[in-house]
This record gives structure tokens, sequence and C-alpha cells, in this order.
């Protein structure tokens, strides 16, 4: 074995049993649903914290990299448009909490639209948790060797049975607890890694506000697709959604707010090792071409930075799997219960690694199957009948599979570039959603 797969190995591993040794022993549900210990909740900061550490995932900044190599400054501004999403949840949830004395998405759509329809987004949410594993374990694995060999899997397998490990421990408050630790790391490495960066004579900040053009063919399309997507995209992931009712409303809300401007922020700043990729004539994965030009402990410290922060939703990602049947669907409440969840998530959402899956996939695609979800979150307050929910997520699924499938008519496109399809299947997608949501209310009132 190489020195520096020794070295890889040692992160993993001390992070993994440092992280088992420190989080909490959950014993109560309150302290393996809720994290909450004694009437005590997470305060503003480690509510921030962890809403940032939990997005900023190793797919996240993966992605975040390789759209600053294709498309300059405005690549990394296109993904960060996607921390929107925490400023539209942190106001939708705080006015379903204080207006509407919601105490989870679960228990809305159960008053307003029925049993079906939590059903249905049950099955939206949990193919996004699902896709959450082996989306963020294979960008771990890609440090290790390559795709298929026995380095690869290997890491893969150690790092979820490792993650695993902390999270039976204490369920969300082993997530929170180590996001506040994760956050902090990601923001040191994140600093080492840009110091570096900027240390090279040829590269500065002037060229990173001058990289890439500002048109739809070179970013833009993303851009607006990242700004549409953000009014229903943070409604079907939990992970952001669970996180939305354990503290009180107006620290929510504010936590939310901050998250969405320091996430974005973040993102932004990650990007930039893709527009120095950019600028150097890198070819490949942006943040892997930069590491190894950089040498040993820069490539240590960008692995390092992929481990904190893919475990940081990977743990998330197994709490809210475990709320989600245990409470949500009222399953069992019993802890025991939400472990056997995490265990049966962890292995299936491990088997894809095994199948080669695309890793951008996990995002794009699933953003636009939910837009279904915009118009029934941000017009709450209207009483719409049960079978407007039905069209609305009815109608969003079959705009994704039309991207999916690649069966979206040319006609209807008008920008060129990449994202070009995905930009325009939203736009119809999301203003179709609004026609089939308002029909049953419209119908209604004129023929009560």
């Amino acid at each position: 074995m190489e020195e520096i797969q020794i070295w890889q190995w040692g992160l993993i591993l001390l992070s993994g049993v440092l992280f088992f040794w420190w989080s909490p022993l959950a014993k109560t549900k309150d302290q393996f649903y809720k994290a909450s210990t004694h009437k005590k909740q997470p305060t503003f900061w480690m509510l921030t914290g962890s809403l940032i550490i939990s997005w900023i995932f190793a797919k996240s900044i993966t992605n975040a990299a390789n759209l600053g190599l294709s498309f300059g400054l405005v690549g990394g501004v296109a993904y960060a448009a996607y921390y929107l999403s925490f400023a539209v949840a942190g106001v939708i949830l705080y006015q379903l909490r204080t207006k509407g004395k919601f105490d989870s998405i679960h228990h809305f759509l159960s008053s307003r639209f029925g049993h079906k329809a939590v059903l249905l987004f049950s099955v939206l949410i949990g193919i996004r948790l699902f896709n959450e594993v082996w989306s963020n374990t294979m960008v771990i694995g890609s440090y290790f060797g390559e795709i298929g060999s026995t380095a690869y899997y290997s890491a893969i397998v150690v790092f979820t049975l490792l993650t695993l490990s902390y999270a039976l421990k204490g369920g969300l408050s082993s997530s929170i607890f180590t996001d506040v630790i994760q956050m902090g790391l990601f923001t040191v490495l994140l600093f080492i890694i840009l110091w570096n960066i900027f240390s090279v004579e040829s590269f500065s900040v002037e060229q990173v506000v001058i990289s890439g053009e500002w048109t739809m063919a070179m970013g833009g399309n993303l851009l607006l697709a990242a700004i549409l997507q953000s009014f229903s995209y943070p409604f079907h992931d939990p992970v952001l959604t669970d996180r939305g009712f354990i503290s009180s409303p107006k620290i929510t809300l504010q936590s939310f707010l901050w998250a969405s401007v320091l996430g974005a922020f973040c993102i932004l700043l990650f990007s930039i090792v893709g527009i120095f990729a950019q600028q150097q004539g890198f070819q490949g994965q942006a943040a892997v071409a930069v590491s190894k030009a950089f040498g040993t402990v820069i490539l240590l410290v960008i692995n390092f930075i992929m481990i904190t922060s893919a475990a940081s939703t990977l743990d998330s990602t197994f709490a809210s799997s475990a709320k989600l049947f245990a409470i949500d669907l009222q399953c069992s409440s019993k802890v025991s219960f939400g472990r056997w969840v995490m265990i049966a998530v962890a292995l299936l959402g491990t088997l894809p690694v095994f199948l080669d899956t695309e890793i951008l996939s996990a995002t794009t695609i699933s953003g636009t199957m939910v837009i279904g979800l915009t118009p029934i979150f941000l017009f709450w307050k209207i009483n719409a009948p049960k079978i407007s929910f039905f069209l609305s997520v009815g109608c969003g699924l079959l705009f994704g599979f039309l991207l999916v499938f690649e069966m979206f008519p040319a006609q209807f496109i008008y920008t060129t570039g990449k994202y070009a399809e995905l930009l325009w299947v939203n736009i119809w997608g999301i203003l179709s959603c609004f026609i089939v949501y308002f029909i049953p209310i419209w119908i209604r009132k004129r023929y009560p």
C-alpha cells in the first residue's frame, strides 16, 4: 500500500472512531428523533452550522468545483443558487408552525390532503434519502481508487459502516453534535485549500471575478433552473425540513435565513477550486486534479474535507430515515426500531455503488421530479381539494420523467447550451403544476 493511501485510511478510521467516541448516546425518543435533551433544544449556532454542513455534502462540493471548471464564476453562482432553498423553507416552515400550528410536514399534508398524500410524499422523500447514501459515498471511494477497484469499494464500505455506527448511537443528537465539529473542520480545511490556491502567482481574485461568461449557454440555464427549483426542492429533503421543527420558530427562521447566505458563500468559495483548475488547464474531476497538482498535503486536505462533508450528510440521512418510518409514518416510535431502519437504509443505499450510477443525476433529476410541490407549499393557506395535491405532484413527476428519458419536445426549448433542457422542463413543468393545482379550486368555487 502506498504512503498516501495509508494516510487516507488513517483519516477515515480516526475520524470515524472519534465521532463515535464523542457522540452522545440517545436513550429516549426525543434524544434520538428530535435531538432534544431535558427540554433543551439546539441553539441558533448549532442549528445554523448543522443546516449548512448537512447540505455541503461530498457530491455537492464536487459538483461546485466541476461547475467552476466548466463555467467559471457563473457555475459557482449557479450551484450556490440552490441555497435559496433555505430561505424559502425557513419562511414557509415558520408560517406552518406559527400560523398553521403544524408540528411536521407530514402533519400538514395529512391534515390538508389525507393519508394517501402522506404516503406518496413519503415515497418521494424516501427516494431522496436513498440517493443520498450512494451519491456521497461514491465520492469518497473515488479518492481511494478507480471505480470498480478493490480500494474503491473497500473505502465506501468502511466509511459507511463507521458513519452508521455513531448514527446508531445517538440518532439526530449525534448528527447535530457532529455537524458542529464537521462545520469547524470544513471551514479550516477550506481556508487551507484557498490559501494554497491564491499563493500561486498566476492566480488572483481578479481572475476569479472575470472567469466565465454570463450567458445562458455558459451557466445561466442552470442558475435560473436552480432558482426555480428552490421553491420546491427543500420540501422533499427531510434532512433539511426535520431541522425546521426541533428549535423554537424564531430561532429556526433566523438559522435558515443565515444558512441560506453562509451556505451559498461556502459553495461559491469551493467553486474557486474549479476556477483554478480551469485557469491551469486541468481536465477531469476538478477537486481531484487540483489536489494532485499541489501534492500529498493538499490531496489529504481535500480528501478530509470530502470525508467530513459526506459524513455530515450521511449521518443526517440515517437520522431522517429513522424518523420518517418511526414518527412520520407511525410504524413504531421505539428507538430500537429507528436503529434497524438505519441499518436497512445503509445496506440498500449502498447497492447502487456496485451499479456505477451517475453522481450528478441525484440532484438535478430529483429536483425536477418534485416541482409539483411548489404550489402546495407556496399557497399552503389555501384550502385546496385533495385532488389538487395529486394532480400537481403527478404533473411534476411526469415532467421529471420527460427529462430523464429526453422526451421533452425540442421546440419548447428557447435557449441553447448545457442545462437548457433542464431549465425549460422546469419552466413549463412548474407552470403546468400551478394550472392543474388551481383548476380544482376554481371548479369548487364556481360549482360549490
